[in-house]
């Protein structure tokens, strides 16, 4: 699995975990909606800060982002 991939399902997970609709996690994180769309359909890559900033938000540790979950490893089988 391709990074962009892992972080754009760990995103949508985490976001899920939260509670949080994709707007939400954008006006609390101060950037655009579509943004973290894009991101979660691995049609952008995040960066460094943003990633820093949306797990600010979500208030998990950025590592997270690169975490392979079970169900992901078994994916790949």
């Amino acid at each position: 699995m391709r990074l962009r991939e892992l972080v754009a399902r760990n995103l949508r997970r985490l976001r899920h975990a939260k509670g949080l609709s994709q707007e939400e996690l954008a006006d609390r994180a101060e950037i655009n909606r579509n943004y973290v769309g894009m991101l979660e359909r691995e049609q952008h890559a995040a960066t460094i800060d943003m990633l820093e900033k949306l797990a600010i938000v979500l208030e998990i540790d950025p590592v997270a982002f690169f975490e392979r979950t079970e169900r992901q490893s078994a994916d790949e089988d």
